[in-house]
């Protein structure tokens, strides 16, 4: 490939990136955007609320410890696809919870697997950016956690108030699953 092909390519690549960190932000801000629907379906208190929140704090947190570690040993190509395909299940898993206990559970699970986008994300920049380059590539593909939280209050409640706030968690959670061919292909 030659030089022109190249840089292409590794801007394909960080698009890619961009859009995996957008779909991270867009999942994570679903059940805030929710928050009162879910709260007079469940009965949820604010401790409830809460509960379920710290659930995906403190699986996220606990993630990020550990899965350095794993895209590390399984690089970045095949981290991500890991990762982000757990997430879109643990994204999608929400629509199935019926308890506070359930909507807690699939929020850690969502936090766990979701620590995966910056490891790899990292990765994939060190593996394919020139040193002079990789702190754009950071900030590009970054600028997708605000680009998500942007489009997650347009599109949340519109599909909520369309298909039942179920939807809203299956499609946005779908997404991911788009994302995993278009990275299998380019990668």
């Amino acid at each position: 490939m030659n030089k022109q092909g190249m840089t292409h390519y590794r801007w394909t690549i960080c698009a890619l990136l961009f859009f995996a960190t957008t779909i991270n932000y867009l999942d994570r801000q679903v059940i805030s955007l929710l928050k009162g629907t879910l709260e007079k379906e469940f009965s949820w208190t604010e401790t409830d609320y809460s509960n379920i929140v710290i659930a995906f704090q403190f699986s996220y947190a606990i993630g990020m410890l550990g899965v350095g570690r794993l895209i590390d040993s399984l690089g970045s190509k095949k981290g991500y696809v890991l990762s982000i395909f757990l997430w879109s299940i643990a994204s999608i898993a929400h629509a199935l919870a019926t308890s506070t206990v359930g909507f807690g559970m699939a929020r850690a699970a969502l936090g766990i697997t979701e620590a995966g986008n910056f490891p790899s994300a990292v990765k994939a920049v060190a593996e394919w950016f020139p040193k002079k380059e990789r702190s754009l590539a950071n900030g590009v593909f970054n600028s997708g956690t605000n680009i998500g939280a942007i489009i997650a209050p347009l599109t949340v409640p519109f599909i909520a108030v369309s298909l039942g706030w179920q939807w809203a968690f299956i499609i946005t959670g779908s997404i991911g699953f788009l994302w995993l061919i278009a990275w299998w292909y380019w990668y």
